[in-house]
C-alpha cells in the first residue's frame, strides 16, 4: 500500500529486517521497548487481526512463534512479551505484532498501562455478556 512504512520494509526499502519469509516479515522496531523489541508483519497489507484472513493465521502466528523464542534465545532473554495494538495506539496502520524481550528486573511492569477492577460481580457479569453475545453475531468458530 502506497505511504506505509511498513509495506515498504516488506519490499525491500530500508528496516533491520530479521526475518523474510512468505506468511510475515519481522524487522527491528525503530522505537523499542528494549534492544531486539521486533515487529513481525503479514506480507500483505492488512489493518488489524481482525482484517487477517482466518487460513492466513497459522502460518503468520507460527512466524510469531518462531520470533518469541529466536528473541529469547538469541539474546538472552528470560522471555518475551508479545503484544498486538487495534486500531488504538496503533502508530502505523498495518497489523503487526510486538515481540520484546524481557528479563527479570527490567522495569516493565505487567501490562504496559493500569489495571481497572471491576466494581462488582453484576458489572464483571454484564462485560462477559456482551462479549459473548458479539462471538454469536461474529464468523463462526472454525474449530467449531
Amino acid at each position: 500500500m502506497d505511504g506505509c512504512p511498513f509495506c515498504a520494509i516488506v519490499s525491500g526499502s530500508g528496516g533491520h529486517v530479521v526475518l523474510d519469509h512468505p506468511d510475515a516479515v519481522a524487522f527491528l522496531d525503530i522505537r523499542p521497548v528494549f534492544k531486539g523489541h521486533v515487529l513481525v508483519v503479514p506480507r500483505d497489507h492488512v489493518e488489524t487481526l481482525v482484517d487477517l484472513p482466518p487460513e492466513r493465521l497459522g502460518g503468520y502466528f507460527g512466524q510469531v512463534r518462531r520470533l518469541a523464542a529466536a528473541v529469547e534465545s538469541g539474546l538472552r532473554a528470560g522471555g518475551t512479551f508479545v503484544a498486538i495494538n487495534n486500531r488504538v495506539s496503533q502508530s502505523v496502520p498495518h497489523l503487526h505484532t510486538h515481540v520484546i524481550p524481557r528479563t527479570r528486573g527490567d522495569g516493565l511492569r505487567g501490562f504496559l498501562w493500569p489495571r481497572r477492577r471491576y466494581a462488582d460481580e453484576a458489572e464483571a457479569a454484564s462485560y462477559r455478556d456482551r462479549i459473548a453475545a458479539a462471538l454469536d453475531r461474529r464468523e463462526p468458530d472454525p474449530a467449531a
